[in-house]
């Protein structure tokens, strides 16, 4: 279908079929967290950077639209939950594919989470956003987050396998889960699924090349790409961190020269400079 064809190239460079999307959809389990108190100044931080994309909830859609600088594609996220102890991971609907259209969306996205009791609801909501979207031809995203280990906390690369594909079988153009830890498991996950995998930032990591390994390591294992949210709008410099993002992911960068970019630290204030120039 041409439509989806077109939203898909709005998301992913159509040059390197690859992306770096940045979450900002966090104001709903976690409130108005650092880095996107002030999102139309988040989102521009991360546009001048280079990103893709954004994920964002309805509301925020009008609030957030940028009238300036590079453009870049508009996720929006369907489902949402609460990071209270008792809902923690289970993910209600709370906007429409329609919606989504209204509201000018290139793609939408959903999350699953496992292992707390409510699969069954949140995998039958994906299969009907999965129809809609599909009626639509408007690209589906799709995070599976697996369970955790009890004793390490850690994700378990044989899960993350069988999330991955429980989110390409059940309609997911994009397939978002953790990464694995090094290239060879990360490998299996994207050898095991049938939609482009991208990896996500999951926690905070204080390390900028902590951060920039990890996607380093996913992208030689043959992901398309990141969906990093808190680990690049939460850094001194979230311009710079996309940047060398990008650089990893659609040039094939290494690590070492992607950091000079981090050293640098002039992208945001350069992206503050134009903001402050009049149209």
């Amino acid at each position: 279908m041409i439509g989806k064809e077109i939203r898909m190239e709005r998301i992913i460079n159509r040059n390197t079929g690859k992306t770096v999307i940045v979450p900002m959809d966090h104001g709903v389990a976690s409130g108005p967290i650092s880095g996107i108190t002030d999102l139309q100044r988040a989102m521009n931080q991360v546009a001048f950077g280079g990103a893709n994309a954004v994920i964002v909830h309805k509301g925020i859609v009008s609030r957030g639209h940028r009238k300036v600088g590079p453009d870049m594609g508009l996720i929006i996220h369907l489902s949402g939950s609460l990071s209270m102890p008792h809902d923690a991971g289970v993910n209600a609907l709370v906007c429409t594919v329609e919606e989504a259209i209204k509201l000018g969306a290139d793609a939408v996205s959903v999350n699953i989470d496992l292992g707390n009791g409510g699969e069954r609801e949140m995998m039958k909501d994906l299969g009907a956003v999965s129809q809609t979207a599909a009626e639509w031809g408007m690209p589906l995203v799709v995070m599976v987050s697996p369970q955790k280990t009890a004793d390490t906390g850690s994700t378990d690369a044989e899960a993350v396998r069988h999330a991955a594909r429980l989110g390409a079988e059940l309609g997911a153009d994009v397939v978002r889960v953790p990464y694995t830890g090094d290239p060879e498991s990360f490998r299996k996950v994207v050898e095991g699924c049938d939609a482009p995998v991208v990896t996500t930032g999951g926690t905070m990591i204080q390390s900028d090349r902590a951060v920039l390994e990890m996607v380093y390591g996913a992208i030689q294992a043959g992901a398309s790409g990141v969906s990093i949210g808190r680990n690049v709008f939460q850094r001194k410099d979230p311009s710079s961190m996309v940047t060398a993002l990008a650089m990893i992911v659609h040039d094939g960068t290494d690590v070492a020269t992607a950091m000079n970019v981090l050293k640098s630290e002039t992208t945001t204030a350069e992206v503050e400079r134009r903001l402050s120039v009049p149209c």
